[in-house]
């Protein structure tokens, strides 16, 4: 083989060597972008119809909610309305398996109690944490039991922010105060502790109900 030939050789195996690095690099793209697109699937409508019923379930079964917020007792409405907070949002998050599935229950949530009790539009913003924390651990909602993390942090993660709201961004005088102070027992902190693992707990519970519940669904064809 002549020093021409062997020049062509080389360059047509160059040539080859290219295509094929841009080959691989393109099926890579396609399949981040697959990735991303199975992790960030946009809703349906029937998503959002099925996610509102169950928000209906969640707040007709938390109808007790104007009964606890007048009891001076930290923790006492998270421990109230926890079982219920956990098991219907589990099966809404199994049925509609993407992201801001919580959000967009929260959301239909706290448009009815924000009439109750104001405080509970913190609601979203607990969603949105333990929605990063889920997509941070189990990277999307395809495991039970990233379902179920969900739903066990989910209404437990409202008692420190309902903490630093009368504590913080609250403003009131007089008597009022003095409420505030037995309602949240600032001072009790074994009080604080002894509720926040009663309510996750509790949360635990439900939201493993609540996945059961779900796979039960499944079997019995509806749930799909």
């Amino acid at each position: 083989m002549t020093d021409r030939e062997k020049a062509i050789a080389e360059l047509l195996e160059s040539l080859k060597d290219s295509k094929n690095t841009e080959e691989l690099y393109n099926n890579d793209r396609c399949d981040n972008k697959s990735a991303t697109k199975k992790v960030f699937d946009k809703f349906k409508i029937k998503d959002i119809v099925f996610l509102a019923i169950i928000t209906t379930c969640t707040l007709i079964t938390g109808a007790i909610m104007p009964l606890l917020v007048n009891i001076p007792v930290f923790g006492i409405i998270q421990l109230g309305l926890g079982l219920q907070f956990s098991i219907f949002p589990v099966i809404g998050m199994m049925k509609v398996r993407k992201p801001f599935s919580l959000l967009l229950q929260s959301a239909f949530i706290s448009i009815f109690l924000a009439f109750m009790f104001p405080p509970m539009v913190l609601l979203l913003v607990c969603s949105i944490v333990v929605e990063l924390l889920t997509l941070i651990v189990f990277k999307g909602y395809k495991n039970d039991w990233a379902c179920v993390f969900s739903g066990t942090l989910y209404m437990p993660m409202t008692m420190p922010l309902l903490y630093m709201y009368y504590n913080v961004f609250y403003t009131i005088s007089g008597n009022e105060k003095s409420a505030v102070s037995m309602f949240i027992g600032c001072k009790n902190y074994g009080m604080i502790i002894g509720m926040t693992i009663a309510v996750i707990l509790l949360c635990f519970v439900g939201s493993v109900i609540g996945m059961v519940i779900a796979r039960e669904l499944k079997k019995a064809g509806k749930l799909k």
